[in-house]
């Protein structure tokens, strides 16, 4: 009966001892990142309802807060700008509209619970919007453009490798399906559906 008892009180300490490790790495998991990068925004060429659509090829900034609920799932809050010129091209007629492009997505990441010679790989789902704004330049303008929000599906995946102790490096790549910006004007409007893709670079701060 005794030796069942000290059976039974190792056993529970041991239990007790292995929780007690969880925890305690838990605890050392840094809940919260910063993460500053620059990208490049390519949007691929579309058609619809007599119109041909190309955007060019541009450059910005994306800035993310991601929460860690433990090693494997986290939340991301990003917000990203570009700048570029979409152009229409219809009946031998081209018209162009120069915009700043502004992101603002959610996404649930699942991150790999461990690294692998400093990498961690994650993977991304979301949804978001992107907001087209007339810059206004002459060359790039038309009469009666306006500011316009379109929702997005958000996908993607990346990697991070540690340099020292809550710093890192991340590349990342978010791909963007959603329809056209015709800017509020009819012959703009050509029902299509795009899709952009956004590699980036750049440094990861966690606490």
């Amino acid at each position: 009966m005794l030796r069942n008892r000290m059976l039974v009180s190792a056993f529970v300490g041991a239990m007790l001892f292995c929780a007690s490790g969880v925890m305690a790495q838990e605890n050392m998991l840094s809940r919260s990142e910063v993460s500053v990068q620059g990208m490049g925004f390519f949007t691929k060429d579309s058609q619809g309802n007599g119109l041909s659509q190309h955007s060019t090829d541009t450059g910005g900034v994306l800035v993310s807060y991601r929460y860690h609920f433990n090693r494997w799932l986290a939340v991301d809050g990003s917000y990203g700008y570009a700048r570029n010129t979409q152009e229409n091209f219809a009946a031998g007629l081209s018209t162009n509209v120069q915009a700043n492009v502004h992101q603002v997505t959610g996404a649930l990441v699942v991150t790999a619970p461990h690294s692998i010679f400093r990498l961690k790989p994650f993977a991304l789902v979301g949804a978001g919007a992107l907001v087209f704004d007339p810059t206004g330049n002459a060359r790039g303008s038309v009469v009666g453009v306006n500011q316009q929000g379109k929702g997005a599906f958000v996908y993607g995946g990346g990697v991070d490798y540690k340099l020292v102790s809550h710093v890192a490096l991340r590349v990342e790549y978010r791909g963007f399906v959603y329809n056209r910006p015709d800017f509020g004007l009819p012959a703009l409007h050509s029902g299509a559906t795009t899709h952009t893709a956004q590699p980036s670079a750049g440094i990861v701060f966690q606490f």
